[in-house]
């Protein structure tokens, strides 16, 4: 049996993920996940039981990442902006995203493309995780606690739905 070359554990400590429509936002980063992946399935019918077969299609999670808020709320407000300029708030001058009649769906306006870097034991970029047509979904709430002893600064969640991923050696 062959032995693994490189017998070093991928550390939590050691990703970086930038989106290129959020600089302020990606500085912040405290948490990134690389999102669950699934293979469908199709199942058999049988004159006794199903039997499951892989099917053709892979479902990705979405993608969620945790940031620290600065005072100023200069990274909050990239996120605000940027899902305020897809949808209607107000009226229907309010989407401004959507407003390049040529390629409205591929807009760069609308979407953005993200990279996650995975370091190696000696924190040197090692694996990159490429994020293709990232939109945000969700933005949590921010909290405010008085009654706190200790100050635990204020984080934000970001949850993205995007195309695909792609994972390649450095």
């Amino acid at each position: 049996m062959a032995q693994p070359t490189n017998q070093n554990f991928l550390s939590p400590l050691g990703g970086k993920f930038e989106i290129k429509r959020m600089p302020t936002v990606s500085f912040f980063i405290q948490q990134v996940s690389l999102p669950t992946m699934v293979l469908g399935e199709i199942d058999v019918p049988t004159p006794f039981t199903k039997i499951r077969k892989p099917g053709d299609q892979i479902m990705y999670s979405d993608l969620v990442i945790t940031f620290r808020v600065d005072e100023d709320l200069k990274n909050f407000l990239e996120m605000h902006d940027w899902m305020r300029s897809i949808a209607r708030v107000d009226s229907f001058e309010d989407s401004t995203a959507w407003d390049n009649e040529k390629t409205p769906m591929s807009d760069e306006r609308v979407y953005s493309d993200g990279t996650l870097t995975l370091m190696n034991s000696a924190m040197n970029p090692n694996v990159q995780v490429d994020f293709k047509d990232l939109y945000p979904s969700t933005i949590s709430e921010l909290p405010f606690v008085t009654t706190m002893s200790d100050v635990d600064y204020v984080e934000c969640t970001i949850t993205f739905k995007y195309t695909k991923f792609e994972i390649k050696k450095l």
